[in-house]
């Protein structure tokens, strides 16, 4: 029960560091925040990856959605293999 706690609670943490990261890159005056600074650092590598993947059309990027969609599917895929 412990092992299915700390996934949830780890996957939770880092899609709320992803929507944070999404939602920051509107606004270009707080890039320069440490806070967002951190989590970016630890965001866009998971982002580049599918932006390598998915590139953007025109100005709609839908790689974040196809990036939380992989999120979850790896968060159920463990809480499956240590239930």
């Amino acid at each position: 029960m412990m092992a299915f706690w700390l996934i949830d609670t780890l996957f939770t943490c880092y899609v709320v560091m992803l929507s944070i990261a999404i939602i920051s890159s509107w606004f270009p005056e707080v890039q320069d925040n440490t806070i967002i600074r951190f989590v970016h650092f630890y965001t866009d590598p998971y982002l580049a990856f599918f932006r390598r993947l998915i590139p953007p059309l025109g100005f709609v990027d839908f790689s974040p959605i196809i990036a939380f969609i992989a999120l979850r599917i790896i968060a159920a895929f463990l809480k499956v293999l240590f239930l």
